[in-house]
């Protein structure tokens, strides 16, 4: 029971903020899948001349707007926790709403590769790694914290319903894998040593990102074998899947190149290595892409797909399967595949148009913030 001054006190912040109560924490989902963009268009798959100016524009104008974002999430996120941490407690302690904090970390270290992509085009090139590094230096940290504070939370909560388990438990370990692709940038700008440092622990975390991955892939393929398919308003996140195996295959080609730059030739072999682990990883991310589009249009058949913020979902796992076939064509030097990669980045701005044109209509109306459950669908 509170005292008098303890209801007091948060009576007045909520009349402060009422609306931070009910903040989802998954809106930096919309960082992460509007960096993302960026991210491939600053490579310009496929490697056309024609689309070169597009693509610059297309980049520049993506992080922009992703490190927009990034602020007035990152602002009202931080409040929620100062004025209304039982709230926000609360939230990380729920199995399908917890591991959305971790997108948190997630745009921030999305972003820092945006910056490094195509920070040097509109700031001083000079102050690129100085802003990298310190999105790094929050970033990678609360990756870890996150990630570990929710998996503990998994361990010591009961979660004997089989249902509770969701793609959205992906996005820790998905963070985790991205932390590789954010340390690779910063290997020209430190010693021998220090880089030597930078690719152990981009190496490590990557072990860390990708066996969960790998843990959680068998539980959510236990629940749907086994029990009804998620709630309509959980659909979304069987999307997340593309996540971990699109940054995974990214993340290991990059640190490929990165061990190679920094222990020379004797590292050689291990370019080829990856790559060829890479594309694997990448075929099991392509096919989980059709399961999961089937998957998407029953549920469309079935009564639709609320929107909701989990609809951010849709988007920088597909950005992130869109980066790897990117990779992958460079790599393999098969011109089909980097036109794979941009059929695929054109169906990523079109699923980011989307699911902005939603967002924009739900704010303006001001909706409540939805529950993720509606009655299951049966098999």
């Amino acid at each position: 029971m509170t005292t008098p001054d303890e209801s007091g006190d948060e009576a007045t912040s909520t009349r402060a903020a009422p609306w931070l109560t009910t903040f989802h924490p998954g809106w930096f989902g919309a960082v992460m899948g509007t960096a993302v963009v960026g991210i491939i268009a600053a490579k310009n798959p496929g490697g056309f001349s024609d689309l070169a100016t597009t693509m610059k524009d297309l980049s520049i104008g993506a992080v922009a707007l992703a490190a927009l974002i990034a602020v007035l999430v990152g602002v009202t996120y931080l409040m929620r926790w100062s004025l209304h941490p039982r709230e926000a407690w609360a939230d990380m302690r729920d199995p399908v709403v917890g591991p959305l904090h971790a997108t948190f970390p997630g745009g921030i270290l999305v972003l820092a590769v945006g910056i490094a992509s195509v920070g040097g085009q509109v700031l001083p090139v000079s102050s690129v790694p100085t802003v990298v590094e310190v999105l790094d230096a929050i970033g990678v940290p609360l990756a870890l914290a996150v990630g570990l504070v929710f998996a503990y939370l998994l361990f010591t909560l009961d979660l004997a319903d089989r249902r509770l388990v969701n793609g959205g438990w992906f996005i820790p370990p998905v963070v985790t894998i991205i932390v590789p692709v954010v340390l690779v940038p910063l290997l020209g700008q430190v010693q021998r040593p220090a880089a030597r440092l930078l690719l152990f622990t981009g190496y490590a975390f990557y072990g860390i990102g990708f066996v969960l991955f790998l843990l959680v892939l068998g539980m959510l393929h236990d629940r749907l074998v086994t029990r009804e398919l998620p709630p309509s308003g959980m659909a979304p996140s069987l999307w997340i899947v593309l996540g971990p195996t699109g940054v995974g295959a990214a993340a290991l080609v990059e640190l490929a190149h990165g061990t190679v730059s920094v222990l020379g030739p004797k590292a050689g072999p291990l370019e080829l290595v990856s790559l060829v682990g890479a594309t694997a990883i990448w075929g099991f991310g392509a096919w989980w892409l059709l399961v999961a589009s089937s998957l998407i249009g029953r549920y469309m058949k079935h009564g639709g797909i609320a929107y909701g913020v989990g609809w951010w979902g849709f988007t920088f796992p597909l950005g992130a399967l869109t980066l790897a076939t990117t990779s992958l064509g460079s790599g393999w030097s098969v011109p089909v595949i980097g036109d794979l990669a941009l059929a695929l980045l054109v169906a990523l701005v079109v699923v980011w148009l989307v699911v902005a044109a939603a967002t924009l209509v739900a704010l303006v109306s001001g909706p409540r913030r939805r529950q993720l459950s509606s009655p299951l669908p049966s098999k």
